[in-house]
């Protein structure tokens, strides 16, 4: 990020600033976070290690202020010495080659991005493909002589009729749309267009890709090879109706040369992300049995190299494994789950021992403070990760010997320039006796024992989770002197199967309760004044938002984002067609009506006196602008103060992707808490109470 003038000064040029003893120290308002700060963030992301663990490539995300977007380029770290190299201005999806000479990766090129592969040593790059599918999932061949990957093959769009014939140089009107898909859009991608994900090849020095996969269907990643470089296994949905499976994805493998496929697992539920053992005996892959409840952990399951004989190794975890891969020898693997609000690593054996190494993995987002991060292994198992804290954005670290070692300062120069909130973690009790994790950030310019207005904001999924992790809406809220209180209700991951299905079919309910715990917990410590609560989240935190504000006039004002507000209307409407009505709800909305109307918020509304401004994406296909227009329609006939708000062009996903757009997003909040916000409460040691 760019420093202050007079810091700059002082960084770069200290024997000029010891001849000026008398230079205007920084201010308190050049050390407060800001909107604009947004633009100096960079952020770590799937960091690869090389085979041989001496070096890392990894993903540096930073937001270019004249494009308003977040740029990624690819960098290279000595990890015995730090150093950080250059090694692509722009790319994604690095992958070393086995040999670790070569390392693959994707870059815009012209309208699409394409294949590259630059040659460690010298320096030269090549593009290998030239096709316009936009190359994912990469996976090199065992000898290095192939590199395997998905793209979209573009297909015919669907017809009906024929509209007359068009005279030379006559502008007409946009042909018809006709859609006959189940799932015709998605959040971030808009409206499908015709066309399917497929498998390819293609030569590691180029040449023309083969394309291994057809059909109507959906092939993804990651791939794997099989050690004699003859078979990749991946997972898809095929077979009849597969566009009207949600989760029920099979693990299979594809022969390379004739394209033969053989469907290797076929429980009811999805089998996904196979990872084919060094020597070839095994396939570790991820799924669970669907119970059509709202939430199942993900288990590690270990077969034979056809998956007969399954068994998991994780379901006395307790835990949802996110990633998974092998150990060289073979005898073990190495997984990331999420454990109360915090990302770890451990190895797992083939005996279902589970060993944690890493307990600070952190990254993906940079607005709110959800789990997530990215990890690889080298062959003599040092690990490659993104990890940190509240104080800064994703880095990367390496683990080795039981001992982790932060490897990149991407933000130092923003840790010592800006006056940041502190977090920490307090403790809520549940109505029912059930520990709720909770973190409370507080204003950089608090004094001990006084109160500040108080910000409740709560997690989206509703089966996700927060953690002790840097977050810019946090910093922003905070920076403009409220406290800020999220919190792991029931219903959120990281806290075992039966935890996250408290809210299965009853959602909202008793997660109202524990989030009203967590701020009268906020308020017996001290720090939250009683008289200045607010309330804002989004997805699943904007239904709780509105949910609250039907439930209790305790708060000053409300934001709901992205809000569902009526599920009826959301289960028909939203991006996933069949996926509301199969897992939160037993039957159909037309079947039982009063099910869906029972837990929407607009049912509540005319019980709402709370001033509620509503924020949503243009173009969210997940919860669609649709619930938040009825929410403010029904607010305004009411005469409840309110306001839309919409992020032009933002996706449900990416409300935030723009940094302009996430930092007015947060501004316009503040703005409309700070309307109802009145003076400072009374000390703690004073006669508040909860």
């Amino acid at each position: 990020m760019r420093l202050p003038f007079a810091l700059l000064i002082l960084a770069t040029t200290p024997a000029i600033a010891q001849q000026q003893p008398n230079a205007a120290p920084p201010t308190e308002a050049t050390r407060t976070f800001t909107g604009a700060d947004l633009f100096g963030l960079s952020i770590a992301a799937d960091p690869q290690i090389s085979p041989d663990g001496r070096t890392i490539v990894y993903v540096r995300r930073a937001a270019d202020v004249m494009s308003d977007r977040m740029q990624s380029s690819l960098w290279l770290i000595d990890v015995a010495s730090g150093r950080q190299t250059p090694f692509a201005a722009q790319g994604g999806s690095p992958r070393w080659s086995s040999d670790g000479t070569r390392i693959a990766y994707v870059a815009a090129d012209g309208e699409g991005s394409q294949l590259f592969v630059r040659w460690v040593a010298t320096g030269a790059s090549a593009r290998i493909t030239s096709f316009p599918g936009d190359p994912q999932a990469l996976a090199w061949s065992p000898d290095d002589k192939q590199i395997a990957y998905v793209a979209t093959v573009a297909g015919e769009p669907t017809t009906l009729g024929k509209a007359p014939a068009k005279p030379e140089g006559a502008k007409w009107a946009e042909p018809l749309t006709v859609i006959d898909r189940v799932n015709y859009r998605n959040d971030g991608g808009g409206y499908v267009k015709p066309g399917r994900d497929h498998l390819f090849v293609v030569a590691a020095e180029g040449g023309a890709p083969r394309q291994l996969t057809f059909g109507a269907f959906d092939d993804g990643g990651p791939l794997s090879w099989t050690p004699d470089g003859r078979t990749i296994v991946f997972a898809a949905i095929r077979g009849p109706e597969a566009d009207r499976q949600v989760m029920n994805s099979d693990v299979i493998a594809i022969d390379v040369a004739s394209g033969a496929m053989r469907t290797l697992t076929t429980r009811d539920g999805p089998d996904a992300q196979p990872r084919v053992s060094p020597d070839g005996s095994r396939i570790a892959w991820l799924g669970f049995d669907d119970k059509r409840r709202s939430y199942e952990n993900v288990q590690l399951y270990v077969g034979d190299r056809d998956t007969a004989g399954p068994r998991s190794l994780t379901a006395s975890l307790d835990r949802g494994i996110e990633d998974v891969v092998w150990a060289a020898d073979g005898r073990k693997l190495y997984a990331s789950y999420d454990d109360h609000g915090k990302r770890r690593i451990a190895r797992i054996g083939l005996d279902g021992k589970t060993t944690p190494l890493v307990d600070n993995v952190q990254g993906g987002g940079l607005d709110r403070p959800y789990t997530g991060g990215d990890f690889s292994v080298s062959r003599g198992g040092t690990i490659a990760f993104t990890g940190g804290n509240a104080e800064a954005p994703a880095d990367v670290w390496v683990w080795a010997g039981g001992k982790a070692r932060q490897l990149t300062h991407l933000n130092a120069m923003m840790a010592e320039s800006k006056a940041l909130a502190s977090v920490r973690k307090i403790a809520v009790t549940a109505p029912d006796g059930k520990p709720i994790d909770a973190w409370l950030a507080t204003p950089a310019g608090r004094v001990p024992g006084q109160r500040v207005p108080l910000i409740l904001e709560i997690h989206g999924g509703p089966n996700a989770a927060y953690g002790p992790s840097f977050a810019t809406d946090i910093q922003l809220y905070a920076a403009a002197g409220y406290a800020v209180l999220w919190t792991n209700p029931r219903g959120s991951t990281s806290y075992g199967a039966e935890f996250a299905n408290l809210i299965d079919k009853a959602y909202p309910s008793a997660d109202y309760d524990d989030l009203i715990a967590a701020v009268d917990s906020a308020i017996a410590d001290g720090t939250a004044d009683p008289n200045n609560l607010f309330v804002t989240g989004g997805s699943g935190g904007g239904v709780l938002t509105a949910w609250i504000v039907g439930k209790t006039n305790r708060f000053k004002a409300a934001a709901t984002q992205k809000p569902v507000i009526n599920w009826v209307s959301e289960a028909l409407t939203m991006d996933n067609t069949l996926f509301t009505s199969r897992y939160w709800f037993t039957k159909l909305p037309w079947e039982d009506p009063m099910s869906y109307w029972s837990r929407s918020p607009l049912s509540l509304v005319g019980n709402v006196k709370t001033p509620t401004l509503v924020v949503v994406g243009s173009e969210d296909y997940r919860t669609p602008v649709s619930e938040s227009e009825q929410y403010y329609a029904a607010l305004q006939i009411r005469g409840v103060p309110t306001a839309l708000v919409k992020v032009p062009g933002a996706s449900h996903g990416g409300l935030a992707s723009r940094p302009s757009q996430s930092a007015a997003k947060a501004a316009a909040i503040i703005a409309w808490f700070d309307r109802y916000r009145t003076n400072s409460g009374p000390s703690s040691t004073g006669n508040a109470k909860p």
